[in-house]
């Protein structure tokens, strides 16, 4: 991060627009100044002339030359980044906030919950956890979309699956006729999950409703409240506590967040909104 000024963007230039979905696309850019995240960390990604939006990057943190941010279509700035091609010029700010402490997943089984399109912020960490495997037991990951055509980086989870430090299973909640997989909502593919939960880690990433509901079944499954992470990323707008649109509690998502875990959060009002 530009330690002077941290309003000043680094130009990037895009290097490739990856379509993804009908709705989402991953966009590949090479910044003209290194900037090194931590997974789970977040940047603000400036069109000039149009705006900026926060996106947490989907990319390998370990690549310190590249960066990837996975964009679902949603608005006026999100619309613009889709249309970007290679050679366009963006700007970066960042990182922000806090990732996710893999020095306390230590020695723990891990399970990482994903839904659309926390699917982004997720890739980012499976290949973090995949870098250091030897330092956990086992690795579990559960993600779930509405539609098999909504599933990002298939060819990915594919390979992926074939990995014998993780247990993966997706589900949809409308299959096409291709789909051979489980068809029912996340929470539906979690009660095959063999590990000691009690001394577990859970990650839950994902739109409001599904994080809601996935929390709800993994303290149920025996998780600690202190060993669940969530990625809360509401309405981040400055990245640097000073706008107050992402005020959660005591908190600003953007700077002591957006990781927190679920004893952090759980008794104000309204965290799923």
């Amino acid at each position: 991060m530009n330690s002077t000024n941290p309003y000043r963007p680094v130009e990037a230039e895009v290097t490739d627009v990856i379509k993804e979905t009908p709705t989402i696309v991953t966009v590949r850019m090479k910044p003209k100044e290194e900037i090194a995240f931590a997974t789970g960390q977040f940047i603000e990604m400036t069109i000039p002339g149009v705006g900026e939006a926060p996106f947490t990057p989907s990319s390998r943190p370990s690549v310190k030359d590249m960066m990837e941010v996975t964009v679902m279509k949603v608005g006026k700035v999100t619309e613009r980044i889709h249309q970007l091609k290679k050679g366009d010029t963006v700007g970066l700010r960042g990182p922000f906030g806090r990732g996710y402490p893999l020095d306390k997943f230590k020695g723990k089984e891990v399970l990482v919950v994903g839904g659309g399109c926390g699917f982004a912020p997720l890739r980012s960490l499976m290949y973090s956890l995949f870098e250091r495997s030897a330092e956990f037991i086992q690795l579990f990951f559960r993600g779930g979309c509405k539609t098999p055509g909504e599933l990002v980086y298939r060819s990915e989870t594919d390979e992926w699956a074939k990995r014998k430090d993780l247990d993966l299973r997706l589900t949809v909640d409308k299959p096409d006729s291709g789909w051979k997989g489980n068809v029912g909502v996340v929470t539906t593919i979690l009660d095959d999950v063999r590990m000691d939960c009690k001394k577990g880690i859970a990650v839950v990433c994902g739109p409001p409703i599904m994080m809601k509901f996935a929390t709800m079944k993994v303290l149920e499954m025996g998780f600690q409240e202190e060993s669940i992470y969530l990625s809360m990323e509401k309405n981040m707008s400055c990245g640097i506590g000073k706008c107050g649109h992402c005020r959660l509690g005591i908190y600003y998502c953007c700077k002591d967040g957006p990781v927190f875990t679920y004893n952090e959060i759980k008794d104000f009002p309204n965290i799923w909104d």
